[in-house]
């Protein structure tokens, strides 16, 4: 049963590495830190797939993995440090899959996290509310009360830049 439940991790994670990529480059928005992330998910994940219960949650179980994940680096990593030459840091790269609406994806980027975690979980990732409340921990209709306030606001600043 144990060796069942770790092939099924092994084979979701191969077929959906990419989707756990740009989730995790929606949060730190930096290619490396985006790899980083979801190796270290991806280790964890394996590690703690015997003590999955239930292996029908296993999408979320693991999205949820990756989310924990990135807001754990971001945490680790609040500041940019500047070398000790006084060189910039790189510029961070832009993901492909992300620049078909900059502007929009910009603004889902200025959210506040659980606001953002709910719009890229379902807009970006394409994962039910259900799904959502289930990988985030929170209340059906908190999920849903925070996706109409981000996309009220996001509406608000895009009308407000259109002008």
């Amino acid at each position: 049963m144990e060796q069942d439940i770790y092939d099924r991790t092994v084979s979701y994670i191969i077929e959906n590495q990419e989707k756990f990529y740009r989730l995790a480059y929606s949060y730190v928005r930096n290619k490396d830190a985006a790899l980083d992330v979801v190796q270290s998910a991806i280790c964890k994940g394996l590690e703690k797939c015997c003590g999955l219960k239930n292996p029908a949650a296993l999408k979320t179980w693991f999205y949820r993995i990756v989310v924990n994940e990135s807001i754990q680096y971001i945490r680790d990593n609040r500041r940019e440090v500047v070398s000790a030459d006084g060189e910039l840091p790189e510029q961070s790269y832009h993901e492909p899959a992300y620049d078909r609406n900059r502007e929009v994806y910009e603004e889902v980027a200025r959210l506040p996290e659980p606001m953002r975690t709910v719009v890229v979980l379902h807009f970006y990732e394409e994962l039910t509310l259900k799904q959502i409340s289930e990988v985030t921990g929170t209340n059906l209709s908190t999920v849903k009360s925070r996706l109409y306030s981000a996309l009220n606001k996001m509406g608000k600043k895009l009308k407000e830049a259109a002008v």
